[in-house]
């Protein structure tokens, strides 16, 4: 559903000045980074100097011409999200050979794709190889640009009645004309594996509620964090963006860890100092290197959820993906960082492999 989560999120902060992708210098109200005195030396490993005020007119971000101050490290340890996913997958595949040879069950994963939108046909193809690669059962329903709500739900009903399938996925963005809380609200909640059934949202806000499935993006997200042994209980978390694909259930998925949470969308004031603050941000609003190292608290983790296509008349595709956060300068100050690609973009699908794993347990009792 990244996809769908980048064009959500899109519009969220769709008035903030992207210096890194403007012709001219742009100026930032950003206060000085400052580190606190308690912070021990050893802890960087080098100075530099960054200036707030300037940035390139390449499209990429850089340090050149800074002149503000402020103590970083060097290099952040970088968050691998495809080698984290190619561990789950191959965890699932063995659960996957376990469970059909003790009951003769393969799970079975349905996914629903409306229009010819590249974006979209691309992350379906993903799925479907990630599937097929488990040992998984993939349908795929591929309908024009112009069918009916009801052709779609047609199919929804009868992958609900469907026992050999186990999940239900349907690609957003939905065409225009189409009601998208009505398609994914006909996606019966025991497969609804992209977790966004209002059930089990809201299950996921209450406390000592358990959802039956948790929305993969952020799922992935919190995943990452704790396969890199990065420490949530008690820590100050800044998730920007409240998209209800990624941003909100990020934060509720934070708030079960036990973090102090604090969501910064278009209307925040000073969302600059607010992230600055963090000790684990998380970035979902679909703004190419919207959040800059001027942002970042010196030894935080970042994760960042953009997926941002940028001019590059260097790429043979001519463009470039870039992710949210400002990579050049935020590896430069945190401790750990995200990669765009290959960071959470990996971890969506494995979750979701993961999540339609894990129906097909809870419908046939197999532990």
């Amino acid at each position: 559903m990244a996809a769908a989560a980048t064009t959500s999120a899109s519009t969220a902060f769709s008035s903030t000045t992207d210096c890194c992708n403007q012709g001219a210098k742009r100026v930032f109200r950003i206060t000085a980074l400052q580190v606190a005195s308690t912070r021990r030396p050893s802890a960087f490993k080098s100075v530099r100097t960054i200036n707030t005020n300037a940035c390139t007119t390449d499209s990429r971000c850089s340090f050149s011409g800074f002149t503000k101050t402020a103590t970083i490290t060097a290099s952040a340890k970088i968050i691998d999200g495809k080698s984290v996913a190619k561990e789950i997958r191959d965890e699932i595949a063995i659960e996957i050979s376990r469970m059909k040879e003790s009951i003769g069950v393969v799970p079975g994963l349905a996914v629903i794709l409306v229009g010819d939108r590249k974006d979209s046909a691309t992350y379906v193809r993903n799925k479907k190889k990630s599937c097929e690669s488990v040992g998984i059962k993939s349908y795929e329903v591929h309908l024009a640009e112009d069918s009916s709500e009801q052709e779609v739900l047609k199919y929804i009903s009868g992958f609900n009645d469907d026992p050999s399938v186990h999940g239900i996925l349907v690609q957003l963005p939905l065409p225009s004309h189409m009601n998208e809380q009505n398609v994914l609200n006909a996606v019966c909640i025991e497969k609804d594996v992209d977790g966004f059934n209002p059930l089990n949202i809201g299950r996921l806000a209450m406390r000592g509620r358990e959802p039956l499935f948790v929305p993969c993006t952020p799922k992935g997200c919190i995943e990452l964090l704790r396969r890199y042994g990065v420490a949530i209980k008690g820590k100050r978390a800044v998730v920007i963006g409240r998209s209800n694909i990624v941003g909100m259930p990020a934060a509720l998925l934070l708030q079960r860890e036990d973090a102090t949470v604090t969501i910064v969308h278009s209307r925040t004031k000073n969302p600059e100092e607010i992230t600055r603050e963090a000790d684990i941000v998380i970035s979902a609003v679909g703004q190419p290197n919207m959040v800059r190292g001027s942002w970042i608290k010196p030894g935080s983790v970042v994760i960042d959820v953009g997926i941002n296509p940028v001019e590059d008349a260097k790429s043979p595709r001519g463009y470039r993906l870039v992710g949210d956060v400002c990579y050049e300068e935020a590896s430069q100050i945190a401790s750990a960082i995200t990669p765009v690609p290959g960071g959470v973009g990996p971890m969506t699908i494995a979750m979701l492999i993961l999540n339609t794993l894990v129906a097909a347990k809870r419908a046939n009792n197999f532990k």
